[in-house]
């Protein structure tokens, strides 16, 4: 992949996407796919925000049947199974037991009524490329049975709980940019690190205006360029309103509600299934088997302030600690001290105030801005990682309905995403596993879930070179993946390369020795000079810190 903006021509696109996360990537490969001519623009790394503070969880929400948001959750679990077809190396089956209390705010019996609907709500999930990935059907056990299950569970008021399927998202990261990758197959024009400043407008009457492109500054190199299309869409997520601010008349701003959620990452294997429930306060949380260690989230409180304000703090994770451990833990409790990596971000909401933001759902809206006298923008807002594909299929529905293009139908849920053309994940491993029989078995399968198809290149370069053959953590991830990340997926920063192209920075600090060794190379890959590589050293350190 190239930037295209250090040798854009000045042509007119169809279609310019605003933001780089899992929406605006899906929407890009939807839009591509159809045959637009489609650029898309980030103002910082691909997958950088929202979409790398993610829970790792594609789901049908089940906590919106409470709500009454069937077709919600109708539609999340179709796209569940959609997202398992076409990314089977990211998307995995994994078991969930959801306890329930006597003094929860839903009942075992209503959790276990509830099931029954989810389990009729996703009657296709089976209906797989990959039958190896078949999911089982929900159990509802006992409280003897639970804690046979998972005995850390608190044992006091334990009524039992529900064994069901879900699934995993091994790296919302590399997902995000699969999305990227299969827009750039289709003829995509991508570039991150560039900022839209501006629209260009022209005048409609006196009233209206008309889009025609943005004004934007390519954040690597300071220059400046106008970008030309018919039509723009907003994937600004949390920054929606932001930037619409650009262009719409003062007194009119409508301010987006946001909400923000919290995650940490404790430094041991709890259990090999995700157990959830209700805590004390009646929130919902989870802890979540990753990499041999526990992913424990999530909070959804309202944010108010600037998005780029937003920080995780040592207040709300320590609110985190007490909601999960009224549910887990008979002696050994999560402590302040276990927590080795913390993560956060806002999501985007759409409905009114409301008391809390976790009352709110993730539904979606796509919009024109007709109202406001804007002509040629669409704004998305909402949304999440398990709909983001049919988001976009609706959004790119609605922009050629704008653009008076010949209806074209939607491929995007019938044909494997960019290095995801695997048709039976199962043999695919045994299969590299056989070729690279120098290699652990366990690296084989964790690099083929990073890379999928690719994992050849990963390892083309390893055994063209001893040093990329360098080992980074006990997952095997190599430094071949750092020169990889450089040369061909975007890579300018010890961020990029720690945080999304690879998992080494995603379990805390990997070791001053090992962020070394990135750093050297990526140093002579990218030309840095000394006082350049300790800034980038220096900013991936300050994002190690635990708050204090």
């Amino acid at each position: 992949m190239n930037r295209f903006i250090e040798n854009y021509d000045g042509k007119e696109f169809d279609l310019i996407v605003i933001g780089g996360g899992i929406t605006g990537a899906s929407v890009a490969y939807e839009a591509a796919s159809r045959g637009l001519n489609v650029a898309l623009v980030e103002k910082s790394d691909f997958g950088s925000a929202t979409s790398a503070a993610t829970s790792k969880m594609i789901h049908g929400g089940l906590r919106y049947l409470s709500t009454y948001e069937f077709a919600l959750v109708r539609e999340s679990l179709k796209e569940r199974r959609v997202l398992m077809n076409i990314a089977p190396n990211f998307i995995h089956p994994a078991p969930f037991l959801f306890s329930s209390y006597k003094k929860d705010k839903v009942s075992f019996k209503q959790m276990r009524l509830g099931m029954f609907l989810y389990e009729a709500f996703s009657f296709d999930k089976n209906w797989l490329w990959d039958k190896s990935k078949a999911m089982p059907s929900f159990k509802s056990l006992n409280a003897k049975a639970t804690v046979k299950l998972f005995p850390n569970a608190v044992t006091e008021d334990l009524i039992g709980g529900q064994l069901y399927y879900d699934c995993s998202s091994h790296s919302p990261e590399r997902f995000t940019l699969s999305f990227i990758k299969s827009a750039v197959e289709y003829g995509a024009k991508v570039a991150n690190y560039v900022e839209v400043k501006d629209f260009i407008v022209e005048k409609k009457g006196k009233r209206k205006k008309l889009i025609k492109g943005v004004k934007v500054e390519d954040k690597l190199t300071g220059k400046t360029n106008e970008l030309r299309s018919k039509l723009v869409i907003n994937c600004t997520g949390p920054w929606a309103d932001i930037v619409l601010d650009k262009v719409k008349n003062k007194g009119d701003s409508h301010e987006l509600r946001r909400s923000e959620g919290i995650h940490f990452i404790i430094n041991k294997v709890v259990d090999t299934t995700t157990f959830s429930g209700y805590s004390k306060s009646g929130r919902h949380f989870f802890l979540l088997p990753y990499r041999n260690h526990t992913l424990v989230g999530t909070t959804d409180k309202e944010f108010i302030g600037k998005p780029e304000d937003f920080k995780v703090t040592k207040h709300a994770i320590e609110e985190l600690i007490e909601e999960v451990n009224s549910a887990f833990g008979n002696k050994d409790k999560i402590k302040y001290s276990d927590i080795i990596y913390t993560y956060g971000g806002l999501r985007p909401l759409v409905e009114d105030q409301t008391e809390e933001s976790y009352k709110s759902s993730r539904k979606y809206e796509i919009t024109g801005e007709k109202k406001n006298g804007i002509w040629g923008l669409i704004t998305v807002e909402g949304g999440k990682y398990t709909t983001s594909r049919m988001l976009a299929e609706k959004a790119i529905n609605k922009a050629i309905r704008i653009l008076k293009y010949p209806r074209k139908k939607s491929i995007s849920q019938h044909q494997q995403l960019a290095v995801c053309k695997i048709k039976n994940y199962g043999n695919f491993i045994k299969e590299k596993q056989a070729k690279y029989s120098s290699y652990d078995a366990s690296q084989i399968e964790y690099l083929i879930r990073s890379y999928g198809t690719e994992i050849d290149n990963i390892i083309e370069l390893a055994e063209n070179n001893k040093k990329l053959k360098t080992r980074l953590n006990a997952d095997g991830e190599l430094l071949a993946e750092v020169q990889y990340a450089i040369r061909n997926e975007m890579a300018f920063t010890l961020s990029d390369i720690l945080f999304r192209r690879t998992g080494v920075g995603l379990l805390g600090t990997p070791g001053k020795d090992i962020i070394e060794k990135i750093a050297t190379l990526a140093a002579q890959e990218l030309n840095w000079n000394a006082s350049r590589k300790q800034q980038e050293i220096d900013i991936i350190e300050a994002k190690f810190e635990i708050p204090k």
